[in-house]
Formats: C-alpha cells, sequence, structure tokens
C-alpha cells in the first residue's frame, strides 16, 4: 500500500517546525542583543520603571531566549522522529510504530501535521489480494 498522503504530510508538518525553528533562532537573537535591551530601557512609553522593575523585564527576556533554545532542541527532535517516521512509512514496513511515533510527537507538541498521519498510519489497513481465482485452478 502507498502511504503517500502520510510521507507529504509529515513532510509538511516538518516544515512548519523548521519554520518554527527559525522564528525561535531569531527571536534569541534579538532578545540577548544589548541594542534591544537598551532600547527597551530607554523607550519613553517605560520610562517610569523603577530599577527593579527594569532588571525583572530584563531577567525576563533572558527566560525567554532560554525558552527559544528549549524549542529548538524540541523542532529537531521532531523534525528526527518525522524523518524515522517517513522511512518506516516509505517502505509500508511498520506503518504503525510510524504513527504512534507522530501520534506521540504530535500530542506533545500540538502538530496537527504530525496527528493526522499518525491517525492514518495506524487506521489504514492493507489492501487484501483478491485471491478468488487462485484457488480454482
Amino acid at each position: 500500500m502507498r502511504r503517500t498522503a502520510e510521507v507529504v504530510l509529515t513532510i509538511i508538518g516538518a516544515f512548519f517546525y523548521l519554520i518554527g525553528m527559525f522564528f525561535a533562532g531569531v527571536m534569541n537573537t534579538v532578545f540577548k542583543t544589548e541594542e534591544f535591551r537598551n532600547d527597551f530601557l530607554n523607550d519613553p512609553a517605560i520610562n517610569d520603571l523603577s530599577a527593579e522593575d527594569s532588571q525583572m523585564a530584563l531577567d525576563m527576556f533572558d527566560s525567554l531566549g532560554s525558552f527559544m533554545v528549549v524549542i529548538i532542541v524540541i523542532g529537531i527532535i521532531a523534525i528526527i522522529a518525522g524523518i524515522v517516521a517517513m522511512i518506516l512509512f516509505k517502505g509500508d514496513n511498520k506503518p504503525k510504530v510510524a504513527g504512534i511515533i507522530l501520534l506521540v510527537v504530535g500530542i506533545l507538541t500540538l502538530q496537527l501535521f504530525y496527528i493526522i498521519p499518525g491517525i492514518m498510519g495506524l487506521v489504514r489497513k492493507k489492501k487484501l489480494e483478491d485471491d478468488t481465482f487462485a484457488s480454482v485452478q
């Protein structure tokens, strides 16, 4: 049985992980630049912040930068899991295992393009061959 739909949806899902990783990397870079921090501290709209509030905001930016690194690592793991699932789908060797991998990763990361092929991998059955004339011979 051809598993083209599962493979295509998994590729689309991996592409979305790449986009998310790109934006997380950009945000991580922006949060760590001194120019961003200085612009934030010198913003006239928040000029009335105390030194303690300013430090708390800078600590928040550090935390967000660390969170972006976690998002990048999760994206890498999800892409690797997607590649493994595509290999298992491609040969139609173990579609159930590939479906479980995609479902687990998709549910943990709330990625719909991994959940759908995961369900398809578990639900779709191989077509039975018609052997009605083979038994007559």
